[in-house]
């Protein structure tokens, strides 16, 4: 197993961090883009492993979509093959065939698509045959699953015949992704409104557009993160808005609680310690994202916080709620349940020598543990895990004074 040693560091000289482009964004233009037979501009594409993945497969156009561990890509692909009419084969790594698809095969079927499971119900691989001909209209979907069952629907919606009208059921999670599917629709000319718990797009063209994509927000957090549990330091995240379309710009708020300082400026923002307010409670219900890089904050600033809002975690990479209690324990921290779905960080006391954390193939596990190293030093195992959404993250990290090393296992 191959592990990066991060040797420990807790003071920062003022460092300008050139983030990636944001792969929820991208994602998602790209199928615009792919809808509008590629009539667009689209400038800052991401890195991430994810989008790469997306680019390679709609210019090559296999039998089979591989969609190695990306979700997004999974989901969003599945929608497109369909809607364009095409014979496709979805699969992915063996982890993403465990992460259910069922509702969004329901919705796809009930508007007329012929769709397979072709191992276990509810989960890829699939054999999509497209959709001769649209049988209704409107669909209701559970709200509280994954956002990104709603916005493979609602991407697709304007070139079906008879347009869509989706009904959000229960409780509505990761509703800033659904806000910002709609938002670069809109961005490409569609109309559309929002009323209660229904959506309603109806039959129109998207419009050839300009856009460039902006840094990622997601990304962003592991840097709050880090000057949040340093002594000193000074950063500034090139490529953020102040307006963004991103539901994880929320980390400004919740940082400002932990003691940091955010101040946009035209081409980024500078981040700058502050005295800690203390961050009680946070329902993770829209920025579900962000849990991990929070918990660990709080659990090596000693900030004892309840959480809420992290029933997605589960069917993620990993089930992270899982994968975050056996990390936090190696350095005497906990993420315990309190009540059912009500999470309680317990913060570490007694901080080891070294910690060596298991990233469980998911990129977010190594980004969230790095701010460790600012106590004590750090071995992250299978440290490429991070390609996924952020392939030049450690490099990042050596720009900001980390000194990184290969440690033999």
């Amino acid at each position: 197993m191959e592990l990066l040693k991060l040797n420990q560091k807790s003071a920062f000289t003022p460092t300008t961090i050139p983030l990636p482009s944001s792969k929820s964004e991208s994602n998602r233009v790209l199928i615009i883009d792919a809808l509008t037979e590629g009539q667009n501009t689209i400038e800052n594409l991401a890195e991430a492993r994810d989008t790469q993945t997306m680019i390679r497969l709609l210019q090559t156009n296999p039998p089979v979509y591989d969609v190695l561990d990306a979700g997004t890509t999974m989901r969003f692909l599945t929608a497109y093959a369909a809607v364009t009419n095409q014979n496709k084969v979805m699969t992915g790594t063996a982890r993403m065939c465990q992460r259910p698809i069922g509702i969004l095969v329901d919705a796809l079927r009930e508007i007329g698509a012929e769709i397979h499971y072709m191992n276990v119900e509810g989960y890829p691989p699939l054999a999509v045959h497209g959709l001769s001909e649209q049988t209704k209209s409107a669909v209701k979907i559970r709200g509280d699953v994954s956002s990104q069952y709603i916005s493979a629907m609602l991407m697709i919606a304007p070139i079906l015949p008879k347009g869509l009208e989706i009904e959000l059921e229960g409780k509505v999670g990761s509703r800033t992704y659904i806000e910002m599917t709609l938002e670069l629709m809109a961005k490409f000319g569609i109309n559309y409104t929002w009323e209660k718990n229904t959506i309603k797009v109806e039959n129109q063209a998207y419009q050839p557009t300009q856009f460039m994509v902006e840094s990622d927000w997601s990304g962003a957090s592991y840097w709050f993160s880090l000057l949040a549990c340093a002594d000193s330091g000074q950063l500034f995240l090139k490529g953020l808005k102040e307006n963004s379309l991103q539901g994880d710009s929320k980390v400004v708020e919740i940082m400002s609680k932990l003691g940091v300082k955010s101040s946009f400026q035209k081409d980024g923002v500078l981040l700058e310690k502050i005295p800690v307010e203390g961050l009680e409670e946070f329902d993770f219900t829209h920025c579900p994202d962000l849990a991990q890089t929070v918990a660990v904050t709080c659990a090596i600033i000693g900030q004892n916080s309840k959480f809420t809002g992290l029933e997605s975690l589960r069917i993620k990479e990993t089930d992270r709620i899982y994968a975050l209690q056996q990390e936090l324990a190696k350095f005497n921290a906990e993420l315990k349940e309190i009540e059912p779905e009500v999470f309680q960080v317990i913060p570490s006391v007694t901080m080891p020598h070294e910690v060596k954390i298991h990233t469980y193939d998911d990129h977010r596990m190594a980004m969230a543990f790095m701010p460790l190293l600012t106590k004590t030093q750090v071995l992250i195992e299978d440290p490429d895990v991070v390609n996924k959404s952020y392939p030049s993250f450690w490099k990042h990290c050596q720009l900001a004074g980390i000194d990184l090393s290969n440690h033999e296992s």
